[in-house]
């Protein structure tokens, strides 16, 4: 991709369905009891009316992360009676004039157990045997989509290689086989360690005109995530305001450091600056297509973080998708979800937290 002036392109504004066809362990740990099975929770947690949701409330794509393992065997044969639901989602986004962008959220080699206990997940190592796994599923997928023009092909979620140089290989063999298969897609990509923002200056792009950037955030974590039950750190269990002074942060795995210092709508303007640069370099779209608030954390903070985050991002023409729509602590509707049962925001028929979903559909 050569250097030049940003061409004109629609600035995507949608919602994940995380969950639904992706991290379902998580979903049956939190009612174990209730928990209807595998194949059920991906008959009934999203149904046609959530995708009429996502449309009535202005947002013009969702998407749709997937774990690989719930769909294929150990030799990467599609497990058809689970891909009925895969199918279901591209009908029902098309219906509903939505596009839809399938996440490959966690395939062989790179999932979210791996990465804490591995120093170097299998994907990015010096074998490629799960690389390999990894283009059979792309080349499956991307073949069985790739005449549905509203779906958008997401390489991976959320990598961490040990280093860039290693992500912007396997990235390109990635979108490589995708593009082999589905030649008029868009192909979504990001940056290496999380999709973070700080690591876009290291990122290659892919020499394709049909591919988006995509970036996530959730800093600072001392407030996000405060109190958030998958976090260990003594510093996640203080209640925080935004904006505020974190102080010195706390370090996470691959010895990072998050959260340090002075944290405001200024400051998220220049953590997003490597976005931006790549964005104007390249002429590229950019999509934020992961963040959020950890339900519980104070409401009125939230929504402080939600409009500096947002308009940021609308002043640099990057589009959003919020995590989450339904459930997963951070969803804009919350069902059966005992740890937020009484929280005010849900206090109506529908479980709907209108005020998140107000400041979304501001942006």
């Amino acid at each position: 991709m050569t250097q030049h002036q940003p061409q004109p392109h629609q600035r995507l504004r949608g919602l994940n369905l995380g969950g639904w066809l992706s991290q379902i362990d998580a979903i049956q740990e939190k009612d174990p009891e209730k928990f209807p099975g595998i194949d059920k929770h991906m008959e009934t947690f999203i149904t046609a009316a959530d995708f009429a949701n996502v449309s009535s409330w202005g947002f013009d794509h969702v998407r749709v992360p997937i774990d690989s393992y719930l769909f294929f065997t150990e030799n990467e044969s599609p497990v058809e009676s689970r891909f009925v639901n895969l199918d279901r989602a591209v009908a029902l986004s098309k219906q509903h004039g939505l596009k839809l962008m399938l996440d490959l959220h966690e395939c062989p080699g790179h999932d979210f157990a791996d990465a804490a206990n591995s120093p170097v997940q299998k994907l990015f190592s010096d074998d490629d045997a799960c690389l390999k796994k990894a283009e059979k599923i792309w080349a499956c997928l991307s073949e069985r989509y790739g005449s549905d023009n509203h779906v958008l092909f997401e390489s991976l979620n959320e990598p961490v290689a040990p280093t860039s140089a290693i992500w912007n290989a396997v990235k390109d063999r990635l979108c490589r086989e995708i593009r082999r298969h589905a030649p008029k897609s868009t192909i979504i990509t990001g940056s290496n360690m999380w999709n973070w923002p700080s690591t876009f200056g290291e990122l290659t792009p892919f020499d394709d005109d049909n591919v988006m950037y995509c970036v996530h955030f959730y800093e600072p974590l001392l407030f996000t995530h405060q109190f958030a039950p998958w976090l260990s750190q003594p510093e996640t269990k203080v209640k925080r305001t935004y904006p505020s002074d974190y102080g010195p942060g706390f370090t996470m795995k691959y010895e990072r450091v998050f959260s340090k210092g002075v944290w405001n709508k200024d400051r998220f303007v220049e953590e997003f600056a490597p976005v931006n640069a790549f964005r104007k370099k390249y002429g590229a779209p950019i999509i934020c297509n992961e963040f959020g608030v950890y339900t519980p954390v104070e409401l009125e903070a939230q929504l402080r973080w939600y409009d500096d985050l947002l308009s940021v991002l609308k002043d640099m023409d990057i589009g959003f998708s919020y995590w989450n729509y339904k459930n997963l602590d951070f969803g804009i509707i919350s069902v059966g979800e005992k740890l937020h049962d009484a929280l005010p925001q849900y206090g109506n028929p529908e479980r709907i937290n209108h005020p998140v979903l107000d400041v979304l559909r501001k942006y």
